[in-house]
């Protein structure tokens, strides 16, 4: 089965991308040896991120139009927020990007967190590995743009898109260090709004000081829904991932991939609806105490 799907992944087949994604997800047997038989794959990973209602899944689709039409298969992960009940994707598959649904040269795949912490995919690395084999040409992948998303993309992406917009100024001020850091190109979309020219010079000026010379970040200004700075956005990220190296930045990089696949297969005992069940009579007894259940719980495997 294993050796048929990545026969099918490698020539592209959609249907066999789709079902190893699948497989891949529920741990089916034989999942691990199948990652480890992956050739390596060198397709640049586009991540963009920023806050909601920054236009992240209409900059996403106007990228996809720019590189599809200049012959480029492209492949898209959307990263959506999931109920912590179900784990389900609460937003589903975009419906801004329908276009591109039956495109032969387009594969698009909603994820759900799934509750990770981080705020992308539990599978996320597996994921983008089996798109790499499949001889795309670009994989983007779109955050929630919520909680610490912002920061896990940049262990998983080549180039790391940040997406505000003009009224962010005040947000602007008061980003993280480690958010400022993690972006190699920043857009401001809706950039047709006011005091979008005063912005995007606020924030260069932001940027100037703060990093050392060899790394310089690329203030893009777009209008993604009339398609406007797409062009230069697509060049600035390719001209970007053309000056990718091995550096010390990259090493932390993939250093946080590996600690997050110890990682969880460290927690692969531990399975939720075993953790709801030992709760359910623990947590409404007046001495319950959340540590102390932890510290049983792992110790024991029942509290």
């Amino acid at each position: 089965m294993w050796k048929q799907l990545l026969a099918g992944i490698q020539i592209g087949n959609h249907q066999s991308i789709a079902r190893a994604i699948s497989l891949v997800e529920n741990e089916v047997e034989g999942y691990d040896h199948f990652l480890q038989s992956l050739p390596i794959g060198k397709t640049p990973i586009t991540g963009i991120t920023g806050p909601p209602g920054a236009g992240k899944s209409t900059l996403t689709d106007a990228l996809i139009g720019h590189w599809t039409a200049q012959g480029k298969k492209v492949a898209i992960l959307c990263i959506d927020p999931s109920s912590p009940f179900n784990m389900g994707a609460l937003l589903g598959d975009r419906i801004r990007m329908s276009d591109w649904y039956n495109h032969p040269g387009v594969y698009i795949r909603s994820l759900a967190t799934r509750g990770s912490l981080g705020g992308l995919h539990p599978y996320i690395i597996e994921i983008t590995a089996i798109l790499q084999t499949a001889g795309f040409d670009e994989i983007i992948v779109e955050t929630v743009g919520v909680g610490q998303s912002e920061i896990e993309i940049a262990g998983l992406a080549d180039t790391t898109v940040v997406v505000v917009v003009p009224e962010a100024g005040d947000e602007v001020q008061t980003m993280k260090a480690g958010l400022m850091e993690i972006a190699d190109v920043f857009v401001v979309n809706k950039s047709d709004r006011p005091d979008a020219d005063s912005f995007v010079k606020n924030l260069r000026l932001m940027l100037a000081p703060a990093f050392n010379s060899d790394k310089k970040i690329e203030v893009i200004k777009t209008v993604a829904s009339q398609k406007e700075g797409i062009g230069e956005l697509a060049n600035a990220i390719t001209e970007h991932q053309q000056h990718i190296s091995i550096n010390n930045r990259k090493i932390w990089l993939l250093t946080e991939r590996v600690y997050q696949l110890i990682a969880r297969n460290r927690m692969k005992p531990y399975d939720k609806k075993a953790i709801y069940q030992a709760l359910q009579a623990k947590a409404s007894k007046e001495q319950f105490n959340l540590f102390t259940f932890v510290n049983e719980y792992a110790n024991t495997g029942n509290a």
